[in-house]
């Protein structure tokens, strides 16, 4: 059974390049983004950690913390990052997981539960160890996406992806593209009257699309 959005995330003790981790416990009371990559040491997953490590005062200012997941082990872990911070001329401050026996990526459903790495294994080995996960305070998910290994994330699209979760927890939802800002939309279940109360002034385009400034 894959794990869905609203899932209760699985909880698992780890060695990461700044040692153990209780995946519950590391989270705490915060958001939270694990991003998985199938080897160290390859040019796209070079990267995105990169754009990840940029945006360290993002993460910081929404109350998120951040971990990679690789299935490498602890020490090439480390040297990698010196290739990351020389590539992407920041700090990676956040811990990467070692899963070298792949518990990580098979309990995030990224591999089945018979994958092994091979001798002399490639990326292609564990080409699907290419997702991120959005994980809010309750440890439940709200998000996930899957890249192939050709196509660099778009850490800024998850950024705002971020941002629309973070506002979606006040009761509002969120238009295509939309960015902080902009005005969200009233769900369909609060009433007129409800959400003159509640949001003030609203504009509506059809009885089920309504529009209101962001709550603050």
């Amino acid at each position: 059974m894959g794990l869905r959005i609203n899932d209760v995330v699985p909880n698992f003790t780890a060695e990461t390049d700044q040692g153990e981790i209780s995946f519950h416990d590391w989270i705490g009371d915060s958001w939270a983004i694990l991003f998985s990559h199938p080897k160290d040491f390859t040019p796209v997953c070079t990267t995105e950690f990169s754009a990840v490590a940029q945006l360290n005062d993002e993460w910081a200012k929404r109350g998120c913390k951040v971990i990679g997941v690789s299935v490498d082990g602890v020490e090439d872990h480390k040297k990698w990052k010196s290739d990351i911070e020389t590539y992407g001329n920041a700090a990676a401050g956040f811990p990467i997981i070692a899963d070298e026996g792949l518990a990580v990526s098979k309990a995030f459903d990224m591999l089945p539960a018979e994958a092994y790495l091979p001798d002399g294994r490639t990326p292609a080995d564990s080409a699907t160890v290419r997702s991120v996960f959005i994980i809010g305070p309750d440890k439940q998910l709200k998000l996930s996406m899957t890249y192939p290994m050709t196509v660099g994330r778009n850490f800024a699209e998850i950024l705002r992806a971020l941002d629309g979760l973070q506002m979606s927890s006040k009761g509002v939802a969120t238009p295509a593209n939309w960015v902080p800002g902009e005005d969200v939309i009233i769900p369909p279940a609060v009433s007129n009257e409800d959400a003159k109360a509640k949001f003030g002034e609203f504009e509506t385009i059809f009885p089920y699309l309504r529009k209101t400034k962001a709550p603050e």
